[in-house]
């Protein structure tokens, strides 16, 4: 899983040698065709995908949505089967990707007996990450579901926190998720203000305080929602470190797809001046 494709693009290279890495990942993105909200037609998500590998990406997990307005659809065996023809058609184009099955899972009190009997996807079908995606209009405490899936060998990863207006103005819940065990997944594109000063305020101010453990692309198309993965990698190395970089968006998603821990990075230097109030200059 984890073996790069053959004859990689300069972008891709470049990306390895930067980090003296050997696989690039991203952890969530929405590159199936025909399934929810992101490519509509396999041209479209070959498209993405060609998009991915320039983007310097080695790995992607696809992440459809389930649950919320896709319950009932888009099940585990369906998922599965759409990455395995999605990573034919990339094979026949040339495109070196690889493609790995998994869900953006809205958060369900169902959540529990669905990982045990196969109704939802884990990050990689690996197991043990799984990507929870909060109701978008409403603030619920998701504390006691966070134990009950860690209770049963997996840890929930919250999909885009920072783009939640609600959660971004009470961080303290955040890192109370945190605590108990959540791991936080920032948008690359929130980083550099794709998604609106609240959520760029917010994913900066978390950055500096260790609440964040992955930065993913949470691309769907070309065009209305590409991949930034770059472009934040080269954010968070110019206003904040290197090394910062270097974990959240390289060896934490490559750990996720191993299926082995994620490590934290906690900063304890002061905040870094202009960063929180709006795009890092």
């Amino acid at each position: 899983m984890t073996e790069c494709p053959e004859h990689l693009w300069v972008e891709q290279t470049e990306r390895l040698r930067r980090f003296n890495a050997t696989v690039c990942a991203d952890v969530h993105c929405h590159c199936l065709p025909g399934v929810d909200d992101g490519p509509a037609t396999l041209t479209d998500a070959l498209a993405l995908c060609t998009a991915l590998a320039r983007d310097g990406i080695t790995h992607v997990v696809a992440t459809p949505h389930q649950l919320g307005r896709y319950d009932g659809t888009n099940a585990p065996a369906a998922i599965r089967q759409a990455v395995s023809d999605l990573n034919v058609a990339l094979g026949t184009q040339g495109i070196p990707l690889i493609v790995v099955p998994g869900g953006d899972v809205r958060i369900d009190e169902r959540l529990p007996k669905l990982l045990e009997t196969d109704g939802v996807l884990t990050l990689a079908d690996g197991g043990r990450y799984v990507l929870l995606e909060l109701p978008h209009d409403t603030l619920v405490d998701i504390g006691p579901l966070l134990e009950s899936i860690m209770a049963g060998g997996r840890r929930g990863i919250l999909s885009h926190p920072e783009r939640h207006a609600q959660l971004a103005a009470r961080p303290e819940m955040a890192a109370r998720w945190v605590e108990r065990g959540a791991l936080m997944q920032v948008t690359a594109g929130s980083l550099v203000g794709d998604f609106g000063p609240g959520a760029e305020r917010a994913g900066w101010e978390w950055l500096q305080k260790g609440l964040v453990h992955l930065i993913a692309s949470d691309a769907h198309d070309v065009r209305r929602r590409p991949p930034r993965l770059g472009m934040a990698i080269d954010a968070i190395s110019r206003e904040l470190t290197h090394l910062l970089a270097r974990r959240l968006c390289m060896e934490n998603p490559l750990r996720v797809l191993r299926g082995e821990d994620v490590e934290a990075m906690r900063r304890k230097s002061p905040p870094v001046p202009g960063i929180g109030a709006g795009r890092p200059r």
